[in-house]
């Protein structure tokens, strides 16, 4: 079928509740965006970043890939947090993850996924480095939820040593980046304990961060 006529009519029905509910919404929406927050989230349908937080259109910046990677190598994702950072003048960088992550699970498993797999190759490396702490966490699961947790806290490293983070504390904006994950299974969301609000705070944070996740 060429036209999904049901994705059509849920989104006449949804834009004449909004019109409904607030005339002039569609009319202040199109002037400009000004969010305060960039979401680096996962890509899992489960984990919709608006709706985990409550939050409406406009108020919330969005990249999105497997795993929820922040790699130097992935210009879709470093331009998205340029643009966030130098144009948009977001305040806070919210690097999210969620329990049972499928691409987690791939890297955990070492399952062999095409391009899929080389995306991948950093989480298996986290693993590697935190064997310790996945050995202690139990089973496959737990082993699983621990490393969606160290994932976070290698991504927020991550977006702390690029070079947009950094030269944004460089001229003194004010930028946090947070590291949080997302119970499917609750609809919670979890602060994992690592917040950086400058350079010198990145490795502190992140070795406080790891420490408590692997003990």
């Amino acid at each position: 079928m060429r036209v999904l006529g049901a994705l059509f009519d849920r989104n006449r029905a949804w834009a004449e509740e909004m019109r409904r509910r607030d005339p002039a919404f569609f009319t202040r929406l199109a002037q400009q965006q000004a969010p305060e927050y960039l979401w680096i989230g996962c890509s899992d349908s489960r984990a919709p970043a608006n709706v985990i937080v409550g939050m409406g259109p406009g108020e919330l910046f969005v990249h999105r890939n497997i795993a929820n990677q922040v790699q130097h190598t992935d210009l879709n994702c470093q331009a998205v947090l340029q643009f966030a950072v130098d144009v948009l003048h977001v305040r806070h960088i919210i690097v999210c993850g969620h329990y049972g992550c499928g691409g987690v699970r791939a890297a955990l498993r070492d399952d062999r996924l095409g391009l899929a797999e080389h995306w991948l190759r950093p989480i298996r490396d986290a693993a590697d480095r935190h064997a310790g702490a996945l050995d202690a966490a139990g089973d496959a699961a737990a082993r699983c939820d621990r490393l969606c947790e160290l994932n976070v806290a290698e991504q927020v490293r991550n977006v702390c040593r690029g070079a947009t983070a950094q030269s944004a504390w460089e001229r003194g904006q004010t930028l946090s980046v947070h590291g949080w994950i997302y119970g499917i299974q609750d609809g919670l969301l979890r602060d994992l304990g690592i917040c950086v609000t400058c350079a010198d705070e990145t490795e502190a944070a992140y070795r406080g961060a790891v420490a408590r996740l692997s003990g």
